[in-house]
């Protein structure tokens, strides 16, 4: 072991030795701060590694059960809740939206269905108005500024990444329905009885073991800011209305907050085991949280398409299904194209590839300046494929 690369700690499988290895090289060649990965084939853990740094200063080491936000990973769990609803009859993917929240109905989306909101098609990629880190903590105000905006674009023709919009449009949905926030429905039908360290809005006693988030680099960030530029307006509304970073995300406010599209904090085990659900065509160990033809909907393409907001960054078309992005023959889940997953803003990800029988989890804390498909990511997925 090199002196650039702290102690890892957890369990590798043999044959899943080069899984390490790219860890390893995380830290070493990749600007890795702190870190863990989990992996999960055929509903068994052969990878729970982690190591390095839960602080800036490198004086609190990442620990077995050390939390970190892991930023739109967690579109992938808010998504599985909607999708428990759908399976109990309670949600219907073509009903309209107002069907369940009238207010929804105003500025010509009297009609719009619910497979809009899951699939990033509802043309409310971000709110007109402006709209400060203080009101995105306001549930109620910014479903009510959702409810009544007009669309930016024509709902269905295209997808555009609802960054932050995606999690209270569909956690109001689910808020209609069973009288709970996403977060609360999350942990008392998933999360709560699996026992998965994994929360939308953070309980204050669990504020001792969170990482610091730490932002990339001012000159990739600068370099982001001019890219940001060019963007037109639908795009700017989603990831700049409000502009977030690692400072707002270290806050209190910000980890207690229901931000369902960008604030769960969670382990890498956490995250594979909920992204391997789908996975496992439904299946959580012995217990049944969807029923197989459920798991499979999760995946269902809506549509390939560039990306209204993220079609720059990513330079190809790329395909949403219902709550996860497929991996498409660019892989970016792997080289399964029907592999699904998430991206978080930094570098955490998600996976599921019910075909290979794989659930994985990566979280991290230094962020890095890609949008998606952070080169860590795809070296701990290659890494995988390699040993399968």
């Amino acid at each position: 072991m090199t002196p650039s690369v702290p102690l890892i700690e957890g369990h590798c499988d043999a044959r899943f030795a080069g899984v390490r290895e790219a860890f390893e090289a995380n830290f070493a060649e990749r600007g890795e701060l702190g870190a863990a990965v989990a992996v999960r084939v055929g509903g068994q853990s052969v990878v729970d590694l982690w190591g390095g740094w839960a602080d800036s200063k490198r004086t609190v080491a990442w620990e077995r059960d050390t939390l970190v936000n892991v930023w739109s990973t967690t579109k992938g769990p808010t998504a599985l809740c909607a999708h428990v609803l759908i399976d109990r009859g309670l949600l219907d993917l073509d009903a309209p939206v107002a069907t369940y929240w009238p207010e929804f109905a105003a500025a010509g989306k009297s009609s719009l269905p619910v497979r809009y909101l899951l699939s990033h098609r509802a043309g409310l990629a971000g709110l007109r108005e402006p709209h400060s880190v203080a009101e995105l903590y306001d549930w109620e105000l910014t479903t009510r500024r959702l409810a009544a905006m007009e669309p930016w674009w024509q709902p269905g023709s295209q997808s555009g990444y609802h960054a932050l919009t995606y999690g209270f449009l569909v956690g109001e949905v689910i808020r209609r329905i069973t009288g709970l926030l996403p977060g609360a429905f999350l942990r008392q039908e998933i999360t709560g009885p699996l026992g998965l360290d994994f929360t939308i809005g953070l309980p204050e006693k669990e504020a001792d073991r969170v990482a610091e988030l730490v932002h990339a680099p001012a000159a990739a960030n600068g370099e982001r800011a001019a890219s940001f530029s060019q963007l037109p307006p639908a795009a700017l509304a989603a990831l700049g209305n409000p502009p977030v970073a690692a400072a707002e995300a270290n806050s209190p406010a910000w980890r207690a907050a229901q931000i369902p599209a960008a604030g769960g904090h969670g382990t890498a085990r956490a995250v594979a085991a909920l992204y391997d659900i789908v996975a496992r065509r439904g299946l959580a160990g012995d217990r049944r949280v969807l029923s197989a033809e459920a798991a499979e909907r999760v995946r269902e393409g809506q549509g390939a398409c560039r990306d209204l907001v993220l079609g720059a960054a990513f330079g190809h078309d790329t395909e949403v299904g219902l709550g996860l992005w497929l991996s498409g023959p660019q892989g970016a889940y792997g080289p399964n194209p029907r592999a699904v997953g998430h991206d978080g803003f930094g570098g955490s990800f998600g996976l599921a590839d019910p075909e290979a029988e794989v659930g994985m989890g990566y979280v991290m804390n230094r962020m890095g300046p890609h949008l998606a498909n952070d080169p860590r990511k795809m070296a701990l997925i290659d890494a995988v494929y390699a040993a399968l």
